[in-house]
């Protein structure tokens, strides 16, 4: 397939060309779940892909996720490199034994002998005034389980980057796709790779704080650092990419030069994935810190209903208010409190 340079498309139109390179590069790739055939995925994700590549290569599953993702692990131990989607966030629960009981364990479990390049598809998140079940952020669940790889774009050009990525990789990858951004553009260039599926990446030059987000939060924290230089703070921004494993590295190194961090992202607060990050940093960046590591997250609450969205997830206004709280003078109280 002749790739073409610098094409505008939207984070869904990212992935579904990344499906379709890779279904037309190698045999083995194949793309399975609920709905994906013939209606293209709820999101249109894989919309065409049936059409173009045949039944036998997309298709439609029973709406059983056991079922899905226990088949994609035979199918793995065989050669083949399924990419199986999950309609939902929380649809992905049922499936959850196959995941981190044998989908995590295997390569481990024959001592490195059989090798499981399966990719799960998860859109996740808010944003998009979901009712239960079809909102939810579960990061946390996949990145405590060893033996997974954990990524999630927030942007076209590292939703076909990492997905293409994903996909050539020897382990299983959870990729958690924002679904609040599925409809937003950019610039993709199929010929190009991202520094690593494992890597992090600086989104904003700042020298004062560092904002560290992922996924569908990193929209809105690079809106917080624009109102941020309205106000004087200098403010960088770390997309991590890869929640597992992570990049301590990239992010060490900011806060090392920044010396004070905030943490945002759309799961709750409460041992959500900050709760790992500023543990990390406390650890590493103790003496660098001029302030405790701040998180800006959802309440600790089940997902609401849609007209109370808004109030649940992370705004703007939430995390200039976390960025105030970090000492910026001797006079400041400590910080803390829900953010």
């Amino acid at each position: 397939m002749t790739a073409t340079l610098d094409t505008t498309v939207s984070l869904a139109g990212a992935l579904n060309r990344a499906l379709a390179d890779a279904l037309a590069e190698d045999e083995r790739v194949l793309v399975f779940g609920e709905d994906v055939g013939t209606l293209g995925g709820v999101f249109r994700v894989t919309d065409g892909l049936t059409e173009r590549f045949g039944e036998a290569r997309v298709f439609d599953t029973p709406l059983a996720e056991a079922g899905i993702v226990g088949t994609a692990i035979g199918m793995a131990m065989n050669g083949l490199r399924p990419v199986v989607e999950m309609q939902f966030d929380a649809f992905a629960y049922p499936a959850f034994e196959q995941i981190t009981s044998h989908l995590a364990k295997l390569r481990n479990r024959t001592k490195g002998y059989v090798e499981l390049p399966v990719v799960i598809r998860v859109p996740y998140g808010g944003g998009i005034g979901g009712v239960e079940h079809h909102c939810d952020s579960s990061e946390v669940y996949y990145t405590h389980t060893a033996g997974l790889r954990v990524v999630t774009p927030a942007t076209p050009a590292d939703a076909y980057t990492l997905l293409r990525e994903a996909i050539d990789c020897p382990d299983p990858v959870v990729f958690l796709e924002p679904k609040r951004r599925y409809w937003e553009k950019g610039t993709i260039d199929p010929t190009r790779r991202s520094p690593g599926l494992d890597r992090a990446i600086r989104r904003r030059e700042g020298s004062d704080v560092t904002l560290i987000s992922y996924g569908g939060a990193l929209g809105t924290t690079l809106e917080a650092a624009e109102a941020a230089a309205d106000e004087g703070y200098q403010t960088e921004v770390i997309d991590l990419r890869s929640l597992a494993p992570f990049d301590l590295d990239t992010v060490a190194a900011s806060v090392r030069r920044t010396g004070r961090a905030v943490v945002v992202h759309e799961a709750s607060r409460f041992c959500g994935y900050g709760a790992e990050v500023a543990a990390q940093l406390s650890e590493t960046c103790f003496h660098y810190l001029e302030a405790p590591v701040l998180r800006v997250g959802g309440f600790d609450i089940p997902y609401p209903a849609p007209n109370l969205e808004r109030h649940h997830l992370p705004d703007v206004d939430r995390v200039l208010d976390a960025i105030d709280r970090l000492q910026w003078d001797d006079s400041a109280p400590l910080a803390g409190g829900e953010a």
